[in-house]
């Protein structure tokens, strides 16, 4: 029970560290119980229930619905009961298990909201996460499927319990694609478009699904590279100013951190602080860093960031990654390690 309570407050504090908010399934996928392919197929609408793919037994993943739920009373968290639907055509409830049990379907429905997220950003996090989500279309790998209505073909298809199904059938082939790459005009013109759907491709390098563009109404995309043509350098100017505001920010920040690795550890040597600030602290990497705890340099997520420099440099884990060793038990198996670096560099310099 001790094992399994850590494990699953490690995963969680991944989750909360990258997104300000920590789920039950970021959870089971984070502790080696659930593949991460299988929860998009679910969200996807492809496969109705999560439950018969957990790796273990529906009494374990109660207990770990427990646990966890105290692990996020415990932290503080804040309960956001959502609906969670399916990214297909008829937007079903998604639903953990047949049996319908209200443990398991509970714990599927919170989401757990950081306290500190405030403003904006949690209004934003809210919305995310109870709007209905985006219809998802796949541009397959080849082109030996059938649509399961007419028994035809393309180059797009979406996914549904019998199967998949050409855009005809699913009334979205009225719609023209825009490939990623311009964030202002993807942004305009879905939010143009009365209808879209995002355009994805598995990557069998990266085991994930990967977002290719979009699909929107010809009328919404006119009207998007009309609206980006007549403010472009606007835009220009903006990009430049931000980028210089951004270079200046970074490394205040990434000096604000060295120090508050400093304070919560002397002993630390002043390169290796410098190192592991520079690194977290990279924008847009996802590290605990650029989290909000991280960006208001709390305790916990300064010493989550040292912890992580540690685990990879001063021990074996990444060669028991290497050795197929599961995430969470290679971090088991070198806790010892990294608590006596810790405690090394808590002592003054």
């Amino acid at each position: 029970m001790a094992e399994l309570s850590e494990r699953i407050a490690a995963a969680a504090e991944d989750a909360l560290a990258g997104s300000g908010v920590a789920t039950f399934t970021e959870v089971l996928v984070g502790i080696g119980w659930l593949a991460p392919v299988h929860v998009d197929r679910w969200k996807q609408g492809r496969i109705p229930y999560l439950e018969d793919l957990v790796q273990v037994r529906p009494d374990r993943i109660r207990q770990a619905a427990d646990l966890f739920e105290s692990w996020a009373r415990g932290r503080g968290l804040d309960p956001s009961d959502t609906v969670p639907l399916a990214r297909a055509r008829h937007r079903t409830e998604l639903r953990f298990g047949p049996s319908a049990d209200p443990v398991l379907e509970r714990a599927v429905r919170t989401s757990w909201i950081s306290p500190e997220l405030a403003g904006r950003a949690r209004e934003r996090v809210v919305a995310r996460q109870t709007k209905a989500p985006d219809l998802v279309v796949i541009d397959p790998l080849g082109d030996d499927w059938t649509c399961h209505e007419c028994g035809g073909t393309g180059d797009l298809l979406m996914m549904e319990g019998p199967g998949p199904i050409c855009l005809a059938c699913a009334d979205l082939d009225h719609l023209v694609f825009l490939p990623a790459g311009e964030a202002t005009l993807t942004r305009r013109a879905k939010k143009a478009s009365s209808l879209s759907a995002v355009v994805v491709r598995f990557s069998r390098a990266r085991k994930r699904y990967e977002r290719q563009g979009i699909l929107v109404e010809p009328e919404a995309l006119d009207a998007a590279e009309q609206s980006c043509l007549a403010d472009e350098h606007v835009r220009a100017r903006r990009r430049e100013r931000d980028a210089e505001h951004r270079g200046h920010a970074d490394e205040e920040f990434v000096e604000q951190l060295r120090t508050q690795i400093h304070r919560l550890f002397p002993g630390c040597p002043e390169g290796r602080a410098k190192a592991i600030a520079a690194w977290t602290g990279v924008r847009g990497s996802g590290r605990v860093g650029r989290s909000t705890a991280g960006r208001a340099l709390e305790p916990h997520a300064v010493e989550r960031a040292v912890i992580a420099s540690v685990r990879h440099q001063d021990t074996g884990y990444d060669a028991l990654l290497m050795h197929g060793v599961a995430r969470a038990d290679a971090r088991a198996r070198v806790r010892a390690d990294v608590e006596a670096v810790l405690e090394k560099w808590r002592l003054q310099a």
